[in-house]
């Protein structure tokens, strides 16, 4: 529970606005995100449980925040990390490297930083290309329509995960499942902790399987580079393997749908990746900026610091609006306008500083061929319903569509 006793909490509920707000469409920030901008980069808000924290919505001072390790912490044990939703509670429990600040951050982060370099990627997008085309032979093969989120947006970066860890997929049923309680935006305190209690025992068990019997995968090579050399105990790596096993999926997952349906509202992007394949990383920039998935970084303060003339306190909680970062007018011309020829590298989707995503070049894989490999397999793709009947996911977890009816022509499969 976050410590009343060292952060500032709201006298009443109209005091300042309240985090999270919802997106009221799939292609716009969040709707309270304008208004704090009236307030300059830095505004303040109101938490679920009405404690008080800054919000960072500019962009310099955003990668400010995120780059100054040793002003903004991010160990999620303290309890003056403010936790956005209660099952960011559950969360301070668990022991990775997305929950500390260096050197334990570093240590950790070092065991994996070869397994995701863009070469290593790159050698795996052979094994990415025959899974996206696996799953979309069953699809076709199934009829004319599908909800492509459960059919294919979450299959894909699940199979891909699975298969890049070393974890068996048929348990993705139940992996995929406690995830899910983990990341939603409105899971209670309880039920996160319990899918992530009931994760890490799977993973532990599945470790001692490996340990007896080795398979091929990334945990298989750091169970003989780590745990067998006593660097690491089997928690140790479940939790980091938790960490992989969820983040690798969901978040992908929700990319990939939404990048089917902006594709599908925006015939000039879709046309521009269907002449020329090469132009697809460019437009998977711009989804990622203008999308942006994951959005709410949480810091806080180890020291008094200035930021855009306010003075923030030891101990201040401080979330970095990612979403309003993606969508600032300095860094951005027409930010709330998605242009598949603009040059977009410069966002910040992935995060900044050194705890970036881990998995960014695995995500940019994947989407690239599971957008360009569906729209050529079923060219004449459609939304099958309306556009304003789509349901977004809770503004507390990952934005995405809980569902994305579609259909399409038998003759046009390819």
């Amino acid at each position: 529970m976050s410590d009343q006793s060292t952060v500032p909490v709201a006298t009443g509920p109209h005091d300042i606005p309240e985090f999270p707000t919802a997106r009221g469409c799939p292609f716009a920030e969040p709707a309270g995100y304008p208004a704090l901008r009236t307030h300059g980069p830095l505004a303040e808000v109101t938490l679920y449980n009405g404690r008080r924290a800054w919000i960072v919505t500019g962009y310099d001072e955003g990668r400010r925040v995120l780059a100054d390790h040793e002003s903004f912490s991010s160990v999620r044990a303290n309890p003056r990390f403010p936790a956005t939703a209660p099952r960011f509670e559950a969360a301070r429990a668990v022991r990775n490297f997305i929950g500390m600040d260096p050197p334990e951050h570093t240590a950790q982060r070092r065991m994996l930083t070869a397994s995701f370099t863009v070469r290593r990627i790159n050698a795996f997008r052979p094994r990415i290309q025959q899974i996206v085309d696996h799953l979309l032979d069953g699809l076709v093969r199934r009829g004319t329509s599908a909800d492509l989120v459960p059919e294919f947006a979450l299959p894909v970066p699940s199979t891909v995960i699975c298969a890049l860890l070393g974890v068996p997929y048929d348990d993705h049923a139940f992996f995929e499942a406690q995830a899910r309680r983990i990341v939603h935006g409105d899971s209670s305190q309880q039920d996160s902790a319990d899918a992530f209690t009931r994760i890490r025992l799977y993973l532990e068990e599945l470790i001692q399987a490996k340990r007896a019997e080795r398979g091929e995968g990334l945990l298989d090579e750091l169970i003989a580079l780590y745990v067998d050399r006593e660097e690491l105990d089997t928690r140790t790596l479940a939790e980091i393997s938790l960490l992989l096993l969820v983040a690798g999926h969901e978040t992908t997952a929700n990319a990939i749908a939404l990048g089917v349906l902006t594709l599908l509202e925006r015939p000039d992007a879709l046309a521009r990746i269907r002449t020329d394949p090469a132009a697809v990383g460019d437009v998977v920039e711009e989804l990622l900026r203008h999308l942006s998935i994951a959005d709410g970084a949480a810091r806080f303060a180890t020291r008094d610091v200035e930021i855009a003339g306010h003075a923030v306190r030891e101990g201040d909680g401080i979330i970095v609006a990612i979403a309003a970062m993606n969508r600032d007018s300095a860094v951005f011309g027409e930010p709330d306008t998605f242009d598949p020829l603009r040059l977009a590298r410069r966002h910040v989707a992935f995060g900044y500083g050194i705890h970036q995503c881990l998995g960014q070049n695995l995500a940019r894989a994947e989407l690239e061929i599971a957008l360009t490999t569906l729209f050529r397999r079923i060219p004449d793709l459609r939304l099958a319903v309306d556009l304003d009947d789509l349901q977004l996911r809770h503004p507390a977890g990952l934005h995405g569509v809980v569902s994305l009816p579609a259909s399409w022509e038998t003759g046009s499969v390819r």
